[in-house]
């Protein structure tokens, strides 16, 4: 069974530990399995790649890497503060509700 992460594809994170703490995403990916996700512009990787017939340039590529969803903390885009969440079960599904200003997330 995988895991329940707190943030989905496409929300607002904001890093609360290591080299990027402070600093705020998008989150590209969720991988629950392994209870990790992919922030846009955080946690950056440099791989060397060769020269090939479709990349005749080569170089260094820059692509984010994951990390764990325990180090990210949900942006409620109603009060715009980083949020722990809370879920209630609704009339259509489960609902995530930020627990600074009660209102739903999703």
């Amino acid at each position: 069974m995988a895991n329940k992460v707190h943030v989905k594809k496409g929300d607002r994170v904001y890093v609360l530990t290591g080299e990027e703490r402070g600093k705020s995403g998008k989150i590209l990916r969720v991988i629950p399995k392994q209870n990790r996700v992919i922030v846009d512009g955080i946690n950056l990787m440099k791989k060397h790649t060769r020269p090939t017939a479709t990349n005749t340039q080569g170089g260094i590529i820059e692509s984010p890497a994951p990390m764990d969803a325990s180090k990210v903390m949900l942006i409620c885009p109603s009060c715009d503060q980083p949020s722990r969440i809370r879920r209630e079960r609704g009339a259509n599904g489960v609902v995530r509700i930020c627990k600074r200003c009660e209102k739903p997330i999703d």
